[in-house]
């Protein structure tokens, strides 16, 4: 199987998951992962060259997806519109997107450099805040969708979704590293962070994709 996986930290959860729970089974031993940001893993999912992928929201409409998605319920912390010049995040799709519908104007970055920034002390609009202060409603950056082995992603999804999922402390310690964040920053961000597309995120959805047309 062919998995498209965000490269960002928000997704450090599902590939814990992964790990743990299909190690031994024969979906596990023939995984192959393409991480990518978001803007990428959007065109290998589009041509097909993966057999499912995490990706933007903004791309969604029309794919085969789960239930399983990146949703912010307020704050997110790693998408920003920072002050200045317009200017989009060429990794990003539904942030842009997100941007834009709200008439916010300014510089875009999205993912681990954003958290960075904030944890440095940039100041910038959430964008996931911006979008619940009008809307009262969640933010769904991205989807798990497929191309191929639709019953067995599905299934895969639902499982995630009902476990929990505790992350070990190496793990832990060597993504923090990678990031130059602390363990604590990072289990501080991803509490902001869940993965059910429940009723208020599926009617999110359908906002944002009505306010793309325009």
């Amino acid at each position: 199987m062919l998995f498209g996986s965000i490269e960002y930290l928000n997704l450090l959860p599902f590939q814990v998951f992964l790990k743990k729970y299909l190690k031994n089974s024969p979906s596990y031993q023939s995984l192959v992962y393409k991480r990518d940001v978001p803007s990428k893993i959007n065109i290998v999912f589009a041509n097909r060259r993966v057999n499912a992928a995490f990706i933007s929201s903004v791309k969604s409409k029309g794919c085969r997806c789960t239930n399983l998605g990146i949703i912010a319920k307020r704050d997110v912390k790693s998408v920003f519109v920072i002050e200045g010049i317009d200017k989009k995040d060429s990794a990003s799709a539904s942030s842009n997107q997100l941007a834009k519908i709200l008439g916010l104007s300014g510089e875009v970055i999205i993912g681990d450099r954003a958290l960075k920034y904030y944890l440095n002390g940039g100041e910038g609009i959430d964008l996931a805040r911006a979008w619940y202060d009008k809307h009262g409603l969640p933010f769904v950056f991205a989807r798990l969708c497929y191309n191929k082995y639709g019953q067995e992603i599905k299934k895969l999804a639902d499982k995630f979704i009902k476990s929990k999922i505790k992350i070990p402390q190496y793990i832990l310690k060597k993504e923090a590293k990678k990031r130059s964040i602390t363990v604590k920053e990072l289990l501080w961000y991803l509490n902001y962070i869940y993965y059910d597309m429940d009723y208020s995120s599926k009617k999110s959805l359908k906002i944002f994709l009505r306010g793309v047309k325009r």
